[in-house]
């Protein structure tokens, strides 16, 4: 801020933060980019490539930043608009294949929390709408506190298998006003 105030820092958090580059102001995206990992830089952010008209700090920012770790965003599938002919299918209609076996026998119950690394693709024009890869961390949650594809497909895999699904509409985001639209697919 322009009174030399400290506004945020994950130093203090105790934690880096980790993001995509599209989720923060046009400053950082434009300051990052001049970025290598393990490289330190300050940036003077003016107030039209920050918060300007927006809730948060106004003014020209001034940030100390190093560039820990650099997570690219997975590439689409070449097989995201449809499954495979030998993709297994449940009856309410998810389809997937086992890309990695992984060790073990358990499988998760709906009232599990299981800890996942994936991605998102919507299966009509192959947009990634969400990743943990690129935020460089696993997502951890309850099983039935997710989308009804991922409560049923993630309870057939055990530790550290990776599955493709291709989740129908009816067990994703249909007829809800956010989330993506259509068949889903995850890896």
């Amino acid at each position: 801020a322009e009174d030399g105030e400290l506004f945020d820092s994950s130093i203090r958090r105790g934690r880096p933060a980790s993001f995509t580059l599209e989720r923060v102001i046009p400053g950082w995206q434009e300051g990052l980019q001049l970025m290598v990992v393990g490289e330190k830089r300050r940036l003077w952010v003016p107030a039209e490539l920050a918060y300007e008209g927006r809730p948060g700090p106004q003014g020209m920012l001034v940030f100390d930043v190093e560039l820990l770790a650099v997570h690219s965003a997975p590439e689409t599938p070449p097989n995201v608009s449809a499954p495979p002919r030998g993709a297994a299918r449940t009856e309410s209609g998810l389809a997937s294949i086992v890309l990695e076996a992984g060790e073990g026998t358990r499988h998760p119950a709906a009232s599990d929390t299981v800890q996942v690394h994936y991605a998102g693709w919507r299966a009509e024009d192959g947009e990634l709408f969400d990743s943990s890869l690129t935020r460089g961390e696993p997502a951890s949650f309850r099983l039935d506190r997710v989308i009804a594809g991922w409560t049923e497909g993630v309870q057939l895999m055990v530790e550290g298998e990776k599955r493709r699904f291709w989740i129908p509409a009816a067990l994703a985001y249909e007829g809800r006003p956010r989330g993506p639209q259509g068949m889903l697919v995850f890896d």
